[in-house]
């Protein structure tokens, strides 16, 4: 069972996820803002995807995220990891169906862009060259 206020965490490539999981009617905030508020569609989906596990949970909690650095993706899946660790915390069973659905969401994603190499344009492409 969650503690009535706890703090989780989620990551995903530069983007860094705080929830602070209350309980409540099912309100999602993120940077203040209501979920329904958000432009990007698709980015919506992403963060309601782990609370479409159990609809129990989410109406009994509300989430207040904040959310900083990288893209609109990086964020809105950085913001699901954290939903789906408090659901995870929450009991085993959700655990489970979680791991089933995405390990991603649990555990993250290790790979990160590759740095720029010096005197090339970016990480793989060299300047081209013509022998003719």
């Amino acid at each position: 069972m969650v503690k009535a206020e706890t703090i989780f965490t989620g990551f995903r490539k530069e983007a860094r996820a705080k929830l602070l999981l209350r309980p409540g009617t099912g309100r999602i905030f993120i940077n203040g803002t209501l979920l329904d508020h958000l432009p990007n569609s698709l980015a919506r989906e992403k963060i309601l995807a782990p609370l479409r596990l159990d609809e129990k949970f989410a109406k009994k909690h509300d989430f207040l995220i904040k959310v900083r650095g990288g893209g609109v993706m990086g964020q809105a899946e950085a913001c699901a990891m954290a939903i789906a660790r408090a659901m995870a915390a929450a009991s085993a069973s959700l655990k489970e169906k979680i791991l089933s659905l995405d390990r991603h969401l649990l555990v993250g994603d290790p790979r990160r862009t590759e740095p720029k190499k010096p005197n090339r344009r970016s990480a793989r492409r060299f300047k081209q060259k013509s022998y003719r």
